[in-house]
């Protein structure tokens, strides 16, 4: 990452030079100053951020310092470095609000502590966080991301912003507010973050009974982001309140074997709902998706198991593909007694709306299908690409692009193997 936003940064002053036959002598000198010192970082973050502060201490008024900024506080992400995430991520998040993954990072620094003023800056950044994830779950997902994986990724997401919401309002001293926003979390995402918090709250406004469960489901919940450290920390804060309360940990297992069956049942039903908006969802064998047709009729691939299928992934933007789109038509003439033999259309535009009329320009075939994530679990990073699965379901055959004088014979050829299979 941090080479190219070196050489980024060098091609943003190379095009000053160029672009600027007007400049001062010493913006033109501040212009090569800064490229050397950018040829000589390197790949480390850390050399990044000590040559972009020292040109800065030097030209204080660059008239890149706003890319300058932008590019210390990528790299103090990407050093985990708090401070400068704060210095440089709040002067980019003035003028770029809608940074999702700045916001979190800002917000995450100054909520280390409990200092008022400073979560009062983070509650802003929260509250943006949260309003910005809101928007996006709403939006159709991006690219080849599939509408589970999407809403799943904006649920997470805005359950971490209302989470830290949840702790710059109880740090500033709104106990009840605190526990609902806390609950609004664990409601969007069932995550042990949630969960902390609104033990956390419950437990300072005095309901230390009631604080007790969900430390209990904090601790059982099992995701990456539940670290070993985070959930060492929440076992001596449980056995310290449940002492407190009940003068032993006798009974605490049980506690915890409630908090296990509780939170298991809760994301197994969280993902039932996924799964039932998207059939989709986590599977990673191809041969049992269910792609969406133009139309909006539905095909299960495991009904063609037994069958050797053909799948040609495109794009309307992809020029080789509409070279290549005769020749596969030649290639389904040369198979069309064979109704073992299945060609699938498989579509991977972001933008779906754009499909259909492009297959009535073009005259192509309109029985297409949209990838629906097939192009993720096949691990497609190119267009055309062309993949057999032989009748065992199995891949039997990829070939990315494609030679224009030997696709009829090449594709022909491995469809004819993969029968013998």
């Amino acid at each position: 990452m941090m080479p190219l936003l070196r050489l980024a940064l060098v091609a943003l002053c190379l095009t000053g030079i160029s672009a600027s036959p007007a400049q001062t002598d010493q913006s033109l000198a501040e212009e090569r100053e800064l490229q050397r010192a950018l040829a000589e970082v390197g790949a480390s973050a850390i050399d990044l951020i000590r040559a972009l502060e020292g040109h800065l201490a030097r030209y204080p008024n660059s008239s890149h310092r706003a890319e300058l900024e932008q590019a210390l506080a990528k790299a103090a992400l990407e050093t985990g470095d708090e401070p400068r995430i704060i210095r440089y991520g709040e002067p980019v998040l003035a003028r770029e609000p809608d940074d999702i993954q700045l916001l979190e990072r800002v917000t995450r620094a100054l909520l280390s502590g409990d200092d008022k003023q400073r979560s009062q800056r983070a509650l802003k950044y929260a509250r943006s966080y949260r309003e910005s994830l809101q928007a996006l779950r709403d939006q159709s997902p991006p690219g080849r991301i599939s509408a589970a994986r999407w809403r799943e990724e904006t649920d997470r997401g805005l359950g971490r912003a209302l989470a830290l919401e949840a702790r710059a309002t109880g740090n500033l001293g709104k106990l009840g507010d605190a526990v609902a926003l806390a609950r609004q979390s664990y409601d969007a995402y069932p995550a042990a973050e949630a969960a902390r918090e609104i033990a956390r709250w419950l437990n300072r406004s005095g309901k230390e009974e009631e604080a007790l469960g969900h430390y209990a489901d904090a601790f059982a919940i099992s995701e990456p982001r539940n670290t070993d450290a985070d959930r060492a920390a929440v076992r001596l804060r449980l056995g310290e309140l449940y002492r407190k309360l009940k003068g032993s940990e006798a009974g605490l297992g049980d506690l915890l074997l409630e908090a296990y069956d509780r939170t298991t049942a809760l994301v197994a039903a969280y993902r039932l709902k996924l799964r039932q908006a998207d059939p989709n969802t986590q599977l990673t064998d191809p041969m049992e998706f269910t792609l969406s047709g133009l139309g909006g009729d539905k095909l299960a691939l495991a009904s063609l198991k037994g069958k050797v299928v053909v799948l040609d992934f495109w794009a309307t933007w992809c020029g080789p593909c509409r070279v290549q789109q005769p020749l596969y038509e030649k290639v389904k003439r040369n198979f069309k007694n064979k109704p073992e033999v299945v060609f699938l259309a498989i579509n991977t535009d972001e933008n779906r709306e754009i499909v259909p009329e492009f297959l009535r320009a073009q005259k192509w075939d309109k029985r297409v299908y949209y990838e629906d994530g097939l192009s993720t679990a096949l691990e497609v990073h190119s267009i055309p690409t062309t993949i057999v699965i032989n009748r065992r379901g199995q891949v039997f055959s990829r070939m990315n692009g494609f030679i224009p004088e030997r696709f009829v014979d090449m594709l022909s050829e491995r469809i004819e193997e993969a029968l013998t299979q």
